[in-house]
């Protein structure tokens, strides 16, 4: 009995440490930790600011391994090729620092980024620090800044992450489309369902 209530216990703290909640960036929130500079696939150093374009910048985490990105990695594709269309820079960012010598290094974000066709930055946050200063906690996790770096809506992809022929609102899509016509956004949050970002804390 001991023994099973230290596995239990040592359990509860390895969850603790990989699935700590942090408080979201408010809507109107300015871009934070802009400035890191972090690895993407290519080898190159790069930031979020430096990626924005005419009408912003799309900020998501994901990663390799969640069933829900899996599951939804079409959908991801087609928001991500859809902002860039609309003049928005993306960024797609991979936290799950406590995995990081697992299926989510380095090396399988490069393999994964190619069998899906990525066609823009896929980048390392080291120890989580966006996703810490985000306030991101799942996998998928949307943020969109408009041109401004003012963040303007923050939640899903669209309205069924695990039924895409039951949506009947593509949430992030509608936003993109009101901040590159000049408007207000007009559904601001939404709940992200996914995988819990896997942090590692001391």
């Amino acid at each position: 009995m001991r023994n099973l209530s230290i596995f239990i216990a040592s359990l509860a703290a390895i969850s603790i440490m990989a699935f700590t909640i942090s408080e979201p960036l408010p809507i109107g929130g300015q871009l934070p930790k802009g400035d890191v500079k972090m690895k993407d696939i290519s080898g190159k150093e790069i930031t979020v600011k430096e990626l924005k374009k005419k009408n912003g910048i799309l900020v998501m985490f994901s990663c390799n391994t969640c069933p829900y990105v899996i599951k939804n990695q079409q959908r991801t594709n087609a928001i991500c090729s859809y902002a860039q269309k609309m003049e928005l820079g993306v960024i797609v960012l991979n936290s799950n620092a406590a995995n990081r010598n697992g299926e989510d290094s380095y090396a399988s974000m490069k393999e994964y980024a190619k069998e899906q066709q990525y066609n823009w930055t896929y980048a390392v946050d080291q120890n989580s620090e966006l996703a810490d200063a985000f306030g991101a906690n799942r996998t998928p996790e949307c943020f969109l800044f408009d041109k401004d770096l003012r963040l303007v809506y923050h939640g899903a992809i669209d309205n069924n992450p695990t039924d895409e022929g039951n949506v009947t609102r593509r949430h992030l899509q509608v936003a993109i489309d009101e901040i590159a016509a000049g408007k207000g956004v007009s559904v601001k949050e939404t709940k992200s369902v996914g995988c819990g970002i896997k942090r590692i804390k001391s």
